[in-house]
């Protein structure tokens, strides 16, 4: 027999479904960040529960933490469309959503959630599985973490600015 797990896919003596995560209700600078406790997401049809073991921080975070420039604010004028920052990070996947084919429990991935929510400055976050991909097993959880935004950014410098050809393969 398995193991007893809550409505959220944890093992039960992880205890109650709360979790901490990094929230903000006003644009400013890091002081308006604080630590909160927020019920674990439960994923919706094609989304995924991760465990968030690594993220990263870059400038994408930044610029909604303050809210500049002020096309971030377009739909959010007064306060932030989302509550919880960070887009790019890696973890395990705790439970799939009823639709979810891609991964199953245990399968560790990495991504970009800036296209579906963000939420990543917390220790469980939901995505749509096609905003992840498996972690490759020679890396850890902070690099992992710290690629979908920067190798995205430098890609499109070597195709704009370099040598590299859009088809090309490295």
């Amino acid at each position: 027999m398995g193991e007893k797990t809550n409505n959220a896919g944890l093992p039960q003596e992880r205890g109650n479904n709360t979790m901490n995560a990094l929230v903000y209700d006003t644009y400013g600078t890091p002081e308006v960040l604080r630590l909160e406790k927020l019920a674990i997401p439960m994923p919706k049809d094609h989304e995924v529960l991760i465990e968030v073991h690594a993220t990263s921080v870059n400038s994408w975070d930044w610029d909604l933490l303050h809210g500049k420039p002020f096309v971030n604010r377009i739909g959010a004028v007064r306060q932030p469309r989302y509550r919880i920052l960070g887009a790019d990070v890696a973890g395990r996947v705790i439970a799939v959503g009823a639709s979810a084919t891609r991964f199953k429990p245990g399968d560790k991935v990495f991504g970009d959630l800036s296209g579906c929510g963000w939420g990543g400055f917390a220790e469980y976050v939901c995505a749509a599985e096609n905003a992840l991909t498996p972690k490759p097993a020679g890396i850890n959880y902070v690099q992992a973490a710290a690629i979908p935004q920067a190798a995205v950014l430098a890609l499109q410098g070597l195709r704009d600015r370099g040598s590299c050809k859009r088809d090309s393969v490295f």
